[in-house]
């Protein structure tokens, strides 16, 4: 089979900045456009599309502070009503998705994100489960379900509800142990608060523990950032992220630290810290699974293993929610700026039964465009990708359809030639330089479209 996939060049390579972007979906929401509504019924797209292990996502947009840092799409509180009104809406979005789905559905496993979805209070995480459960006809007890929290929402009446109706994973956003680097990220919070925190969670009983920290910090050095490693090692959690910090437009260091993106210092001080944050782990018993995810050996599996984020099936609901088909990514509008994302949350609280019968926003996918999405998902991951697996899946090799990106990557270092040629894998440097690497996979049409996306 000859692939259209175009590579390019290697003559072509660009100067190398370790932290350009970083890619947990592919395509980004910023290549997303308005969609025509006659050609995007959800019982339409869903109409041929395997659902007999579909993932499931709830996305809640509310937080009790936003963060410096943070470019999600959330709002600070829930005024007036606004919680309750926000999951009327999510019912009539369920009901028009298992409209949509039909009978047969089934689905493998389920998350709850945002925002924070420990937001909302304990009688409204019950009815957000009886939504997945009732409304979609999700088991969340036999299936893996996981929980984005924060410390000042994990109180002990929110996480009794999670554990009782079935969560598995809950993942706490702490980013710093040692509370002036919180004041600097602009995430007030106290030691002793997130401390407490996690003693509830301990207590809960919920099997798996992922501790968020930040990296890169104003200030922040090798002896900080160990402080906040050994601080979360004593809670022994079954995963731990590292992220590094990023400054975006529209969100609070953004406004304050003009030019940051492209500080040359900055780029090395985050990554002498993620090197010594990774052989810090490495010594204690964890191992790597991306460049951010670290597991601690023999940690309880949640049981998703079978579910791969490269596949399709993905079912999101809530206004920040992307879901998946294998001809369509889609979601609603998508913005940064405080005021811009209260009038998408507002439109979205007043929608009716009919208006959630059809996809928004959206990209279409192409035979070109899976294949990166295959695999610049996979190679991310620290045990790579086999050559069979995406041959098998698309009927070309990744060494054909992706010479040129390839030929590159190998140049400087970051694949593993070790592993064999059945195998595509990064090697440790490869890894460090994820954030460099996933953006060079992009397509020049999505390159195009986010270069023409109006900041909002």
């Amino acid at each position: 089979m000859t692939s259209t996939t175009t590579s390019t060049p290697a003559s072509a390579t660009p100067a190398v900045r370790p932290y350009g972007q970083y890619v947990y979906a592919y395509p980004h929401k910023t290549a997303y456009r308005p969609l025509d509504r006659a050609h995007a019924s959800l019982r339409e797209l869903w109409a041929d599309e395997p659902k007999d292990a579909l993932s499931l996502y709830f996305h809640i947009p509310f937080c009790e502070v936003r963060c410096g840092f943070c470019n999600l799409f959330t709002r600070i509180g829930a005024p007036d009503g606004l919680a309750t009104a926000y999951l009327d809406a999510l019912e009539r979005q369920a009901d028009a998705v298992r409209e949509a789905l039909g009978d047969g559905a089934r689905f493998a496993n389920a998350a709850f994100g945002g925002g924070t979805p420990t937001f909302l209070e304990a009688p409204e995480l019950e009815r957000l489960c009886d939504l997945a459960e009732r409304g979609l006809g999700a088991d969340l007890r036999t299936i893996p379900l996981s929980v984005e929290a924060s410390p000042a929402t994990a109180t002990a009446d929110r996480l009794a509800v999670l554990a009782a109706r079935g969560a598995t994973r809950l993942s706490l956003g702490v980013q710093s142990f040692v509370d002036a680097e919180a004041r600097t990220a602009v995430r007030p919070q106290r030691r002793a608060d997130v401390e407490a925190a996690l003693a509830r969670i301990r207590d809960a009983g919920v099997p798996v523990l992922n501790i968020d920290l930040i990296y890169g910090i104003d200030g922040q050095t090798e002896e900080s950032w160990t402080r906040s490693l050994d601080a979360a090692l004593a809670w022994r959690p079954e995963e731990l992220y590292l992220y590094p910090l990023y400054v975006r437009p529209l969100t609070g260091l953004g406004r304050h630290r003009d030019g940051a993106a492209g500080d040359a210092a900055w780029d090395e001080q985050r990554l002498r810290l993620y090197r010594h944050g990774r052989d810090h782990l490495l010594g204690h018993g964890y191992e790597q699974v991306s460049m951010r995810m670290f597991r601690r050996t023999g940690a309880p599996a949640t049981g998703g293993e079978d579910y791969a984020c490269q596949t399709d099936g993905m079912v999101g609901l809530g206004c920040g929610a992307r879901s998946y088909t294998s001809a369509l990514h889609y979601s609603f509008d998508y913005a940064v700026d405080m005021h811009r994302i209260r009038g998408i949350i507002d439109e979205y609280t007043a929608r009716s039964a009919d208006d959630f019968r059809h996809a928004d926003f959206g990209w279409e996918m192409t035979g070109d465009e899976s294949r990166r999405r295959h695999l610049l998902q996979s190679l991310l991951q620290a045990e790579g990708m086999p050559v069979a697996e995406y041959r098998s899946r698309f009927g070309s090799a990744p060494g054909d359809d992706f010479a040129g990106e390839l030929d590159r990557f190998r140049l400087r270092g970051w694949l593993d030639d070790s592993a064999g040629p059945e195998l595509l894998r990064l090697s440790p440097e490869g890894l460090a330089h994820s954030d460099a690497l996933g953006p060079e996979l992009f397509s020049a049409a999505v390159r195009e479209r986010m270069a023409a996306y109006e900041l909002k």
